[in-house]
């Protein structure tokens, strides 16, 4: 795997990286998908220093990578579960990481931004509501209501991710339920987990997997959790104005995994085509379908990681709002490559394929989820197909 579009930086810091994947993670693999998280999270995070030492902590928030950069390095890290948690550069709190940043206030910053930042604490991000479809954020339950210098958060929230052993939670609560423009009714909140009102209900199994720790998705609820005002990020009814801000990266960073997701499942597909036999001196690559598996996730692949990355490109060069419909784009296409190249994989593996004695069925759980989280395909199709008719002098009747 190489850099498609190299700035020296970039460099310099990729084969550090890999090396350090190679060296320190790919060989722990195996026996880290065996163990509970939360004792694999402790065995990566005494390698923080070695991380720090070759410069790529907090890979996404290297002041000097371009975005086209950082896409490629979210790429090798995609290839392993654990890459990147081990740069401190993992969902949800790489991005929660940059709200702060740019809305918390100082006394955020410091009692929040800092130790997240040096990965002392961890966040979730806790949005989706088990009553109400995810594919129209706009519609949710949970509100915020002001009294006096507090707000007052209750709500049923599930699917916020990481939320075992986070140290709070960034909450999407409606605040003005009045409000004509319903893009305009909610805002972000920060919630320590620590609040009596906070209620840890479950790790959601998923596939079977429950997790635990960071590699989970809880269901909670807000009991009549008590927040200073100072709490808000941004202004109020700036919630989906600042989740946009947050997605078009996030999904650069999604797709650029799922595509190294994709390279390791390829890696293994290949090998076990030129080294399983099915008959005497006849291996399972000489067989055109095979073949076929091959040729197309190849293409597959490659297609899809330059579409992403002309969109990384598109974002750094012209903004986040002009390169919306590619954004839309990549998220359905790469996530149906990444389940795509993941089953011929399985295939060809057969009856090995779908046991957890290789990664591959871990993959799988990520590959079908992928499709519906940050917006399902068919959301991101509809919108992407409305604004290409609109061009053409479609006036929509309805949404």
């Amino acid at each position: 795997m190489n850099q498609v579009f190299a700035t020296p930086l970039l460099k310099e810091i990729y084969p550090k990286v890999k090396n350090f994947l190679e060296t320190e993670i790919y060989p722990n693999e195996s026996r880290w998908l065996a163990m509970p998280f939360g004792e694999v999270a402790k065995e990566i995070r005494a390698k923080k220093e070695q991380v720090k030492a070759i410069g790529a902590w907090n890979l996404y928030h290297i002041e000097d990578l371009t975005l086209v950069d950082v896409a490629q390095l979210c790429e090798l890290l995609g290839t392993t579960p654990f890459g990147n948690f081990a740069f401190n550069a993992q969902a949800p709190d790489a991005g929660n990481m940059e709200l702060l940043a740019l809305y918390g206030s100082a006394e955020i910053n410091e009692k929040y931004t800092k130790p997240l930042m040096n990965g002392e604490i961890r966040s979730c991000f806790s949005m989706t509501e088990p009553h109400f479809a995810g594919s129209n954020p706009v519609r949710m339950g949970t509100t915020a209501v002001r009294d006096g210098g507090e707000y007052v958060i209750n709500g049923h929230k599930w699917f916020t991710s990481s939320a075992d052993g986070a140290a709070f939670a960034i909450v999407m609560a409606v605040t003005a339920p009045q409000e004509t423009n319903p893009y305009k009714r909610a805002s972000m909140i920060i919630v320590p987990t620590n609040n009596e009102g906070f209620k840890f209900i479950r790790n959601i199994p998923v596939f079977g997997h429950e997790g635990d720790d960071w590699n989970s998705h809880a269901e909670v609820k807000y009991e009549n959790v008590r927040v200073p005002v100072s709490y808000l990020l941004g202004e109020e009814g700036e919630g989906f104005k600042l989740a946009q801000q947050r997605l078009g990266p996030g999904r650069i960073h999604h797709c650029m995994r799922w595509i190294g997701q994709c390279e390791r499942a390829f890696d293994l597909m290949c090998k076990r085509a030129v080294h399983r036999e099915i008959g005497q001196e006849v291996v399972l690559g000489e067989k055109q379908m095979i073949q076929d598996f091959i040729a197309t996730s190849r293409a597959e692949i490659d297609a899809a990681r330059l579409m992403v990355l002309h969109t990384a490109h598109a974002i750094q060069t012209l903004g986040l709002k002009a390169a919306g419909h590619q954004v839309s784009t990549i998220k359905f296409f790469a996530a149906n490559v990444l389940q795509r190249v993941v089953d011929n994989a399985i295939q060809v593996h057969g009856a090995l394929g779908v046991t957890d004695d290789i990664l591959l069925a871990t993959l799988m759980r990520e590959a079908r989820t992928a499709r519906i989280y940050d917006g399902p395909d068919e959301a991101h199709k509809a919108a992407l197909a409305r604004q290409i008719l609109k061009g053409y002098g479609l006036e929509m009747k309805n949404n």
